[in-house]
């Protein structure tokens, strides 16, 4: 039996990557910047890294690859935007509340949804005829980071740090199966499919419903969802938003999540014979070595031995 990996970065592509190591410090102050494996990298209080490769022009945002964002815990949300409102290199992604067109900066100044985190337009509508109101604490909320980032800070939680990367999946339910069968991936209570699945099974449908709060006015298709973690860091997953196929994640922004294994020669073997894509063979990383994988929507997958 291999070690279960545990999650050792997100790789971000970056024309300045001091300059935007030097706005997440500001914005996130549990984090401090570090260098590792020849590269500078951001360090958050639980040992992530987000590490960033500098390139010579904007790195794309688009066509939409597997990877939709990354987010923090924050130990109150609606005072970091307080905080965040005041300062003028912060910017907001508004949150639409339906497609009337108005927005809000955090959820929690809209309808609650509650473990849904959206709701429909079925349920907007009820929500107006009850006269139901706003919480106005905790919620989520999104600022732009360099290069075009989208950043999610939600809370409240005891201490700050980096909990997730957002992403799409062509099929979240076979993706969960796959990370468990390939990478020993733990799965997240709440965000499982509602009966057991196979891979001849798990391809569900997106939901026919789109639901608010979204960034986009249209909404967000926010089922099936899914997710699993490694340490205390989730993968978690929405189906992807419409028909267009989503583009592999190398070169784009969001490059690589990055993945560590006690024993890599072992894994890339137990890999191969599972018939997982190798995109890059070992080679030297660092004082380490690494490889790199494809998951199941084309994400590229770094595994570091340490």
């Amino acid at each position: 039996m291999l070690a279960t990996p545990g999650f050792h970065h997100l790789h971000l592509n970056s024309v300045d990557p001091d300059a935007a190591i030097d706005f997440y410090v500001r914005q996130f102050p549990s984090t401090s910047r570090t260098e590792w494996g020849g590269f500078p990298a951001l360090k958050s209080p639980t040992n992530v890294l987000i590490l960033f490769s500098k390139v010579d022009t904007p790195p794309p945002t688009s066509p939409q690859t597997a990877i939709w964002h990354f987010g923090w815990h924050v130990v109150d949300s609606r005072k970091s935007l307080e905080r965040y409102k005041a300062r003028p290199d912060v910017k907001h992604f508004p949150l639409y509340t339906s497609d009337d067109g108005g927005t809000v900066l955090i959820s929690s100044d809209t309808w609650p949804a509650g473990a849904a985190l959206g709701l429909t337009r079925a349920e907007i509508a009820d929500a107006k005829a009850k006269g139901v109101q706003p919480l106005r604490e905790r919620g989520f909320a999104y600022l732009q980071g360099p290069d075009g980032a989208i950043v999610e800070y939600l809370g409240n939680f005891p201490t700050e740090r980096m909990n997730h990367v957002h992403m799409f999946q062509d099929h979240p339910y076979c993706a969960q199966l796959w990370y468990r069968k390939h990478l020993d991936a733990a799965p997240v209570a709440g965000r499982e499919a509602p009966r057991p699945m196979t891979e001849a099974d798990c391809q569900v449908p997106r939901g026919s419903e789109p639901s608010w709060p979204a960034m986009e006015r249209h909404g967000l298709y926010r089922t099936p969802r899914a997710a699993v973690a490694f340490d205390d860091v989730m993968l978690t997953w929405y189906a992807r938003q419409d028909d267009k196929p989503l583009v592999p994640t190398r070169g784009h922004l969001y490059d690589h999540v990055g993945l560590c294994v006690r024993d890599l020669d072992a894994w890339i073997a137990k890999l191969r014979g599972e018939g997982v894509t190798i995109l890059q063979e070992p080679y030297p990383l660092g004082d380490t070595r690494a490889a790199m994988i494809e998951g199941p929507s084309r994400e590229a997958i770094e595994l570091v031995e340490s």
